[in-house]
């Protein structure tokens, strides 16, 4: 006869078993994130062609990183125009008015802004100052959703811990096996939506310094510290 404490024996530790696999088997958002950032963290640079949608305005072009906070944009569409970041001072060409605007740039707050989301500093900026979760669970998803066909990422949501920050939320698309950001999607204070694109990445392909010096066009006007002019 089966004693009934060696099946509720069996039963506890099965059951115990069953939970301790599930618990391990499961992801958590905030350390599915953690290992992407790692990830970027060990990427000294990269290239990779960027599509921008800014509200109805639609934007493309290629886009240059190097470690620590280099940056830059040949634009496609609009062709010829340009951004650099090379660390201090932001330089936009703008070819429509011939408009050379730079910027000196300091440190305030999370520094959170487009131009950084897919970068070591912006990740860990989100982990900072954002709550991460996933947006339809840990199991792969076709990024646009209506095309089941298309690639497969994990969807992230963050949304911001306090008001100081100037999206309220991100959405970050992840390809599971490459660990890139194919797409950020953010929404601003006001309402304003942003959403990038990027695909045919290049690695660590040895960028020289010199990417990042821009010498605009001698006829173009020049605007210093646009952002606070009148």
């Amino acid at each position: 006869m089966i004693n009934k404490k060696s099946v509720f024996t069996v039963i506890f530790i099965s059951v115990f078993i069953t939970i301790t696999y599930a618990q391990e088997s499961i992801l958590t958002a905030a350390d599915f994130f953690k290992g992407i950032s790692e990830y970027y963290g060990t990427i000294k640079e990269y290239e990779a062609d960027m599509k921008i949608q800014a509200g109805k305005n639609f934007m493309e072009g290629r886009v240059s990183f190097k470690r620590p906070n280099l940056l830059r944009i040949d634009f496609s569409d609009p062709e010829t125009q340009v951004l650099v970041f090379n660390g201090d001072i932001l330089t936009i060409y703008l070819p429509g008015p011939q408009a050379t605007l730079n910027q000196s740039v300091q440190s305030e707050g999370s520094g959170m802004s487009g131009a950084n989301l897919a970068t070591p500093l912006g990740l860990q900026l989100m982990s900072r100052y954002y709550t991460i979760s996933y947006l339809s669970g840990q199991e792969p998803v076709p990024i646009n959703e209506e095309d089941s066909a298309s690639e497969k990422v994990i969807k992230l949501v963050l949304t911001r811990r306090t008001t100081s920050e100037g999206f309220e939320k991100i959405f970050l698309s992840i390809n599971p096996t490459s660990k890139l950001i194919r797409r950020v999607e953010a929404t601003s204070v006001t309402g304003q939506s942003f959403k990038f694109d990027f695909s045919g990445y290049l690695l660590n392909n040895n960028i020289p310094d010199t990417r990042f010096i821009y010498d605009a066009p001698s006829s173009a006007n020049k605007y210093n510290n646009f952002f606070y002019s009148e």
